[in-house]
């Protein structure tokens, strides 16, 4: 089905139609239409129309008014002030166009394919290493924005950039050459006993690279052996990436997001490319040598002594720092990918990095007018303190630890209201689940993710306020209507007056669409997150005023209301889904 046009593009059009008919000499011009409190919308274009014709705008207003004549869709229009027009929308055009909508599985919103190529490069965890409370919010908004980008016909290119290479591989796989049998395990290992597995393994190597000189020197030839491509070593190499692989998927399979093994493209898969990218970038005179190393200098980066502080391409010893692998990617995935827009979603801290890599390669030509880059950076996750979120021993909290606690303190909550309902200990386990991951996921998503936010459970799982489990809730009790209507069932009835909570409920069910395009355009999910918690307090206002099922009500309310609570409950899971959270149908 073709996308719904939202009420404000269609009263857009009919003002744009309007002020070219009033008034033929000023061209086309725009209303400037936006949202309003004193009506449903107000025009405010007119005003500089009128400085611009030299005419009265309240005069220019009424020509404009008149121009509209009278339709089905903008009901009342007030001149207001100098020349405002506060519009009012009809209840059958709000019910007919909701209507539309939900006879649409997309809910109207438009699929715009071939819009383009994004390559988006999130969740970046690190082979042999645990995920920690700082890899959270890459996965959590990078997945989202995946999600957003497909639904919205956008063509989506997910990216893993493991740590999977440098100097600490060579201790590592010189200890497991010495030491054979340490990875030794059954099949059929799970995550934890995997990364378990490389903990050991990786406390031992470092206290003998520590304590054996000779070792130290073995492991560091070793280096020097997998750089190479010595086929030993690479072989012992992708058993920690393998074993390290084991792991990840047990995390981002607790977090409930999808991880394929062609999106995970390490450091190591630029190798090739290093050589190649340095030559062309020295060649082109874009970075020049200084003091043995390949530098890219910048009028604007500067250190505290005032001095030009370089991005260096490679090291003056011949080893390649992180801006050759991360140039060759920019190279790999805009000439062999396609891509024109690029996306980063990558801690604030390393905004400098990138600012000088996106130059470099745009001195390149590597990027230009048809082929952009983009930082979505993320602020730091804090405690109840404000600092950075440690344990109680000042160690980096572990993600499974995490998302452990935050699934048995939202199951505890389910279990409280699970007599109630009627849940099976099944449906508890599955439920504390989806809540537990929801509120965390939430909780990220519904800050904007350039801000540090706090991480307090005890908040994120509440049933009051701005939290996923309100909105889970919201979700569980239309399915709980819907179930008690029986053989009621949900019917748009454009000729019924709206009350001002179904009216209201609906304006805002109408903005779904626009609120989309606006977080696929600026990268802003939290923005979706927003949207929806103002939806869950519209649908609380309804529930509080239009009592749905009441016996007292005519039958034609009775399905017009059931119609308003189940395109809410639609747009609530569509929405939810976008950001990676289950709605369960009974809570």
């Amino acid at each position: 089905m073709a996308s719904v046009p939202s009420l404000a593009s269609n009263v857009q059009q009919r003002l744009a139609d309007a002020l070219t008919a009033a008034l033929p000499e000023a061209g086309a011009a725009d209303p400037l239409l936006r949202r309003s409190d004193r009506a449903d919308f107000q025009a405010n274009g007119i005003l500089a129309l009128a400085k611009k014709l030299g005419g009265n705008p309240r005069e220019l207003a009424a020509k404009v008014v008149d121009a509209i004549g009278p339709n089905d869709v903008l009901g009342d229009i007030e001149v207001s002030g100098p020349g405002f027009l506060n519009i009012t929308i009809t209840d059958k055009a709000i019910t007919e166009t909701l209507a539309a909508r939900a006879a649409d599985d997309r809910l109207g919103v438009p699929f715009a394919a071939g819009s383009g190529t994004t390559v988006i490069d999130y969740a970046q965890p690190n082979v042999a290493k645990e995920m920690h409370v700082g890899h959270l919010r890459s996965a959590v908004i990078g997945d989202a924005m995946v999600q957003i980008l497909e639904f919205t016909g956008e063509k989506v290119v997910r990216r893993h950039h493991i740590g999977d290479w440098g100097t600490q591989f060579g201790m590592l796989i010189q200890y497991l050459i010495e030491h054979p049998h340490e990875l030794d395990h059954k099949d059929g290992v799970s995550g934890e006993e995997a990364m378990s597995n490389l903990n050991r393994l990786y406390k031992a190597s470092r206290t003998l690279f520590d304590s054996d000189e000779e070792f130290k020197d073995r492991a560091r030839r070793r280096v020097v052996d997998l750089q190479s491509g010595d086929e030993e070593t690479l072989a012992l190499w992708q058993k920690f990436v393998d074993e390290s692989k084991i792991y990840f998927y047990s995390v981002f399979e607790k977090l409930d997001m999808e991880i394929r093994d062609p999106d995970i493209v390490g450091e190591s898969g630029y190798n090739d490319m290093l050589d190649e990218t340095c030559r062309i970038l020295e060649e082109s005179g874009v970075a020049v040598r200084s003091e043995g190393a390949l530098c890219v200098f910048f009028d604007d980066v500067k250190g505290p002594d005032g001095n030009p502080v370089p991005l260096i391409v490679k090291k003056s010893n011949g080893g390649y720092g992180y801006a050759a692998t991360d140039l060759s990617a920019i190279r790999d995935r805009v000439q062999n990918l396609g891509a024109n827009t690029l996306v980063y979603v990558v801690d604030a801290r390393q905004s400098l990095h990138f600012k000088m890599v996106f130059e470099t390669a745009r001195r390149a030509g590597w990027l230009n007018d048809k082929v952009k880059a983009v930082q979505l950076a993320f602020g730091t996750v804090l405690g109840k303190d404000g600092k950075p979120f440690k344990t109680r021993e000042g160690e980096t909290v572990r993600l499974v630890d995490l998302l452990d606690e935050a699934i048995d303190r939202a199951t505890a909550v389910v279990r409280e209201k699970a007599e109630k309902v009627g849940l099976s200990e099944q449906e508890i386990v599955e439920n504390g689940r989806y809540v537990g991951v929801g509120a965390v996921k939430y909780a990220d998503l519904s800050t904007s993710a350039v801000r540090d936010y706090k991480f307090d459970l005890d908040q994120m799982v509440s049933l009051n306020g701005d939290t996923s489990v309100y909105l889970q809730y919201a979700y569980a009790r239309i399915q709980s209507i819907k179930r008690k209507a029986g053989d009621r069932s949900p019917v748009a009835h454009p000729e019924l007056e709206l009350a001002p909570a179904e009216r209201a409920l609906g304006l805002h069910l109408d903005q779904f669409g626009e609120v989309l395009a606006d977080v696929a355009s600026l990268y802003e999910p939290h923005k979706l997150a927003a949207y929806l918690y103002q939806l869950a307090s519209h649908l609380t206002t309804f529930y509080d005023q239009c009592h749905v099922l009441s016996a007292d009500n005519p039958a034609e309310v009775v399905e017009n209301r059931l119609f308003l609570v189940d395109l809410t409950g639609r747009t609530l899971h569509q929405g939810m889904a976008l950001l990676g959270i289950r709605t369960p149908e009974r809570l």
